[in-house]
């Protein structure tokens, strides 16, 4: 990527989902392959992604695969051999958290920091840049100075959500899920313990928030701050959801393709990465997928609001009331108009949602629908007369997402001029790119010299099922002449074909960055579990860089008692409004309040909210279970695996 060229990053769950994602607009997509993907039920085979790679590259589009769980000793050559068949296939980069990946002989592909890399200084990303990663994707929690600061330290292109479900934890630093179920988030198998309701009590045992689902956020959306994140240094713009549907991969990216092209046609020193201009046949509405309520989160600083403490599901949006209760239907007051299938939902007196699926809707006044549920009414809880009503499945929009919504063409120049022997088409995109194919032909002046123009213009410009579309078609002719349509035709699918080689030739390799030498110093001596290192080869990355103390990966199961399991940058206590600087001065607050450590409670999992405030974070405090760490020595007595220990030097097997 130059400078001031801008990339749309879409996820795809599967090849067609890809497709479609380049058709909307993306100017990359990343995407899982058959293995070590940080999304365990997300895999494709390398024949796919090959599939996608030949489509996406028609447009100068690129494909970038997710290698980025952390690998044990005996996973380290299956995810070579992985390497060398994702590049052979034409991927344009491995998306990597394990630094071990750096010491194996891998394909001359280029390598990006996956967002478990927690890369949040610009020291950090500066070793990184250094070490040989040649796109960085920052943590969700910077602001825009933070931003700032690692593009001032950096070079390589940056990259940064703008939009989707958002991890409470920093990336990479939550263990909840391994020392809970020995399912590790870092190997792509979270149980998202985040989403879990919890009481909260503090140091006394009063409960101070109950079955509040306190670690769950809300959905990133940051389609305000495009603009102040491209000022800031950001150039890769990423869409979260690589177990998203193609419903949401289509509408996301057809949105924030639109505010981009906004931007772009602002600033005239600013482009895209891909060719192409993509129409859509629906207007984009992020709030037609599954959301949990939006939120910018820390770019503009520490907000409240940042949590879907009452529910982690989608809430859908406000449509209506409950006018009347019937036997076996409801009756809604609402301007907006419903369906067959729909889903509609309300928060119970306790403030949990509730669904309301619709068999039957029917409008039987101005602004009144009759619906019949598909639950019977007696197990609707709480719903009675008044209560509010928000709709979160719309079955017309499903149903346009599920016809062809989008089309990508690239603009197109043809000019037929004359020669010796016949005619000669000539082709330029609006990248550049030519070819130019002749035609052998004795020519015949036409009997209707109108009627030959036209027909020569309609047939080369028959683009429909081609990636172009014309921009303007000149005929260079001293008269008309009378050419069959069959040989016109022919003409404009070879002069397609060539132009199509010719962007092919033109389209290169993302080129591997070199690591500096000799190896720049790593910003720490000491790592702990934190950095979660699973193999010795990447023991042996960090001991390059020079660092001296290496502790194993919480994988290995080396942490004995209480640790963090979770840091995060969303604190309970500033959420709940019981922040020490909250609380200074407010009138009714005697004393001082101390950030002491909270408990959270689901069912008997504890778990110990501790605050450091200096750095305004909050640690998720608990300890790996006895019946976890036995169930993995029963397994590797069964199947001997090989990973890097700290305590022993040597490979536990």
């Amino acid at each position: 990527m130059q400078p001031g060229q801008l990339e749309l990053l879409a996820p795809a769950r599967d090849a067609d989902i890809g497709i479609e994602a380049i058709n909307h607009g993306a100017d990359a997509v990343y995407i899982g392959g058959p293995g070590f993907g940080a999304r365990k039920s997300a895999d494709n085979e390398v024949a796919d992604i090959a599939r996608l790679v030949e489509y996406a590259h028609r447009f100068h589009a690129r494909i970038h695969v997710t290698l980025n769980t952390i690998l044990r000793d005996d996973e380290l050559e299956p995810a070579r051999r992985l390497a060398y068949q994702l590049f052979d296939a034409g991927v344009d980069s491995l998306i990597i958290q394990d630094m071990g990946l750096l010491e194996l002989d891998l394909p001359p592909i280029q390598l990006h920091a996956s967002t478990q890399c927690d890369i949040r200084t610009p020291e950090k990303a500066r070793f990184l840049q250094d070490a040989g990663l040649s796109q960085l994707v920052l943590a969700r929690e910077l602001d825009l100075a933070q931003i700032k600061a690692i593009r001032a330290a950096t070079s390589v292109p940056l990259e940064f959500f703008i939009h989707g479900a958002l991890c409470v934890a920093y990336s990479g630093q939550c263990f909840i899920s391994e020392a809970h179920t020995g399912r590790s988030a870092n190997r792509g198998e979270c149980n998202q313990a985040c989403r879990l309701p919890y009481e909260v009590r503090d140091a006394q045992g009063r409960i101070i928030a109950h079955d509040k689902h306190v670690l769950s956020m809300k959905d990133n959306d940051q389609s305000a701050n495009l603009a102040a994140l491209i000022d800031a240094g950001i150039q890769s713009f990423k869409i979260e959801g690589r177990y998203k549907d193609m419903g949401y991969v289509k509408n996301i990216t057809a949105h924030y393709r639109s505010l981009l092209d906004g931007i772009l046609e602002q600033r005239p020193e600013l482009g895209r990465t891909s060719s192409g201009h993509s129409k859509f046949h629906f207007t984009p509405d992020p709030a037609q997928n599954f959301n949990r309520d939006a939120t910018d989160y820390f770019v503009g600083g520490r907000k409240q609001d940042i949590g879907a403490f009452d529910s982690p599901k989608n809430p859908g949006r406000p449509m209506g009331w409950v006018v009347k209760l019937n036997k076996d239907s409801v009756e809604i007051e609402t301007d907006t108009e419903l369906n067959n299938g729909d889903g509609l939902c309300y928060f119970d007196l306790h403030k949990a949602l509730v669904g309301m699926a619709i068999n039957t809707a029917e409008k039987i006044g101005e602004a009144r629908w009759r619906v019949v549920p598909k639950d019977p009414i007696s197990s609707l809880r709480h719903l009675k007369v008044g209560t509010e009503i928000n709709r979160n499945r719309d079955m017309h929009w499903q149903r346009l997402m599920d016809k062809p919504s989008a089309e990508r063409r690239i603009g197109l120049r043809m000019r037929l001029d004359e020669t010796a022997d016949g005619l000669m088409l000539n082709l330029i995109d609006e990248d550049g790119y030519s070819a130019t194919v002749p035609l052998v032909l004795t020519k015949e002046p036409a009997k209707d010299a109108a009627r030959a123009e036209a027909s020569l213009r309609e047939n080369l410009g028959k683009l429909g099922n081609t990636i172009f579309e014309p921009i303007e078609i000149a005929l260079n002719l001293s008269q008309p002449w009378f050419v069959p349509a069959s040989l016109v035709n022919q003409l404009r699918r070879e002069g397609i074909e060539a132009l199509e080689a010719a962007r092919k030739t033109a389209l290169q390799r993302l080129p591997r960055a070199v690591p500096v030498e000799p190896p720049v110093p790593y910003p720490q001596e000491h790592l702990s579990y934190l950095a979660n290192v699973f193999n010795h080869k990447a023991r042996d990355f960090y001991a390059k860089h020079g660092v001296k103390l290496i502790e194993a990966a919480f994988e290995a199961h080396e942490e004995e008692g209480e640790v963090s399991l979770m840091i995060t940058k969303h604190c309970v206590r500033y959420s709940l409004s019981l922040c020490p600087k909250q609380t200074r001065g407010v009138t009714g607050v005697h004393g001082t309040i101390k950030a002491e450590p909270l408990l959270l409670m689901n069912g008997s999992e504890k778990l110990k909210l501790v605050f450091d405030c200096k750095p305004c974070e909050m640690h998720v405090v608990g300890k790996l279970k006895r019946s976890v760490a036995k169930a993995r020595a029963g397994a590797i007595q069964e199947s001997p695996v090989h990973f890097y220990s700290a305590k022993s030097g040597v490979s536990h097997v």
